[in-house]
């Protein structure tokens, strides 16, 4: 029954883009697992002040429709700019309720292995949109717009791409920065492709190979930003699987790009939740 009522809450909350069972479907083809990515760069920008770039990006997710969703994500880069090198640092914990409406965060960034910032906080979808409650760096509380949280806004994408939908606009709230503000994405979705045996990562995403994916391309754009709307903060880019694993990654921040290499995938057990 928990089950049961856990969907129909989803279900209501993403009404209007999605059918029941087409959301029912994808939430519970999610899969847990950890994949870990090596991250280059492709391109920068005499502006950037990069002059190399490396770094690995480690993502883990877990949960279920009936428990809940939980995600550590941890990316690291070395920046050299030709004088000096920079070792960033950024660590992530979140907690999603099963029914999209409730969200934890605890976001940590490091700069040269010394705390640079940290924030913290939990938010909730009520009638009018969300309710955000900060306790790190400093205690605030914030109305924003209705927004998806990272999990339902997954969700949301698989199940408008097995709709056949290609282009849409929704809005995101994820706790970055300073948790006070969502962040508009743009989504492109391209045709449905069959599996992808080749590439350089072909023996991380071996369980992955005989699949089909989607080809996504989302920009990230911050109303409170000085150009608005009008410039992406960020684009990515990336192969998209119906259990909600991506690969092939390639991120445009402007003044420079950087592409993810998948390296190494982990598929835990899903949680059973019929019992």
């Amino acid at each position: 029954m928990r089950h049961l009522a856990v969907k129909t809450a989803i279900a209501a909350l993403l009404a209007g883009s999605t059918g029941t069972a087409a959301l029912a479907s994808s939430m519970a083809a999610l899969a847990p697992h950890r994949a870990v990515y090596d991250l280059e760069l492709k391109d920068a920008s005499d502006r950037s002040g990069i002059k190399q770039l490396t770094g690995r990006m480690v993502y883990e997710f877990n949960g279920s429709v009936c428990d809940g969703f939980t995600t550590t994500f941890r990316y690291v880069t070395k920046i050299d700019n030709g004088e000096a090198q920079r070792l960033t640092d950024q660590q992530t914990t979140t907690f999603e309720s099963g029914d999209g409406k409730n969200f934890e965060f605890l976001i940590k960034n490091f700069v040269d292995k010394t705390m640079d910032k940290e924030t913290r906080g939990k938010a909730h979808v009520t009638d009018k949109g969300l309710e955000v409650e900060v306790t790190k760096p400093v205690e605030a509380k914030h109305e924003l717009d209705k927004s998806f949280f990272p999990t339902t806004h997954l969700v949301d994408l698989l199940t408008r791409a097995e709709s056949g939908e290609k282009f849409y606009e929704t809005k995101i709230f994820d706790g970055t920065e300073d948790a006070d503000r969502t962040l508009t994405t743009t989504v492109i979705v391209g045709d449905r492709n069959k599996a992808a045996s080749e590439g350089e990562d072909k023996d991380a995403a071996a369980s992955l190979n005989k699949a089909d994916y989607f080809p996504v391309s989302i920009s990230y754009f911050d109303p409170e930003s000085e150009t608005g709307e009008e410039m992406p903060v960020y684009q990515i880019g990336f192969k998209l699987y119906q259990n909600g694993i991506t690969r092939d990654l390639q991120m445009d921040y402007g003044d420079f790009k950087l592409s993810g290499k998948l390296v190494d995938l982990k598929l835990y057990d899903r949680p059973d939740c019929s019992q």
